[in-house]
């Protein structure tokens, strides 16, 4: 089983996005800076996040996308689906003809695997993801004054 790159990079972009959400529109060309995206394949999948209400573009000076709807409405699994991408274990797409035209032995176990894998991205949010981060950023900012402390009581 894997995410391919086009959800990969849908799902690093809406992140890119919410990041810098308070910053008012992004552009296309600001993602792809940042996140080493190629522009014209960022067109191409911001083209399917607007069309499933995930980003809302603004044309013009100052322009660029913003989210459709607040992070924290906005699930992996939403950005997965925008883009037509599929997380799916089994062998044959779930079509159950693993094994010549037969459902293999271990259908369901990998059947059962990609619906826990979309359950997991199903509740994960944008906004748990930029939390996840600033708290991560946090933390590299205040080791330094946590090893100093730590030096502290130890001496």
């Amino acid at each position: 089983m894997r995410l391919t790159t086009r959800g990969r990079y849908a799902v690093t972009a809406m992140l890119d996005l919410a990041l810098h959400y308070d910053r008012g529109p992004v552009s296309l060309a600001e993602i792809a800076d940042r996140q080493g995206i190629s522009q014209s394949y960022l067109e191409q999948l911001f083209a399917r996040l607007r069309r499933n209400g995930l980003v809302d573009g603004l044309r013009g000076p100052g322009g660029g996308y913003k989210l459709g709807r607040p992070g924290s409405a906005i699930s992996v699994a939403d950005v997965i689906d925008a883009v037509n991408e599929t997380v799916d274990a089994t062998r044959c797409a779930g079509r159950r003809n693993c094994h010549g035209e037969q459902r293999c032995l271990t259908h369901d176990l990998w059947e059962d695997l990609s619906t826990q894998i979309r359950t997991f991205l199903a509740n994960v949010s944008l906004e748990q993801l930029v939390r996840q981060r600033d708290n991560v950023q946090t933390l590299h900012r205040l080791e330094p004054q946590l090893n100093e402390r730590r030096s502290e009581a130890t001496a």
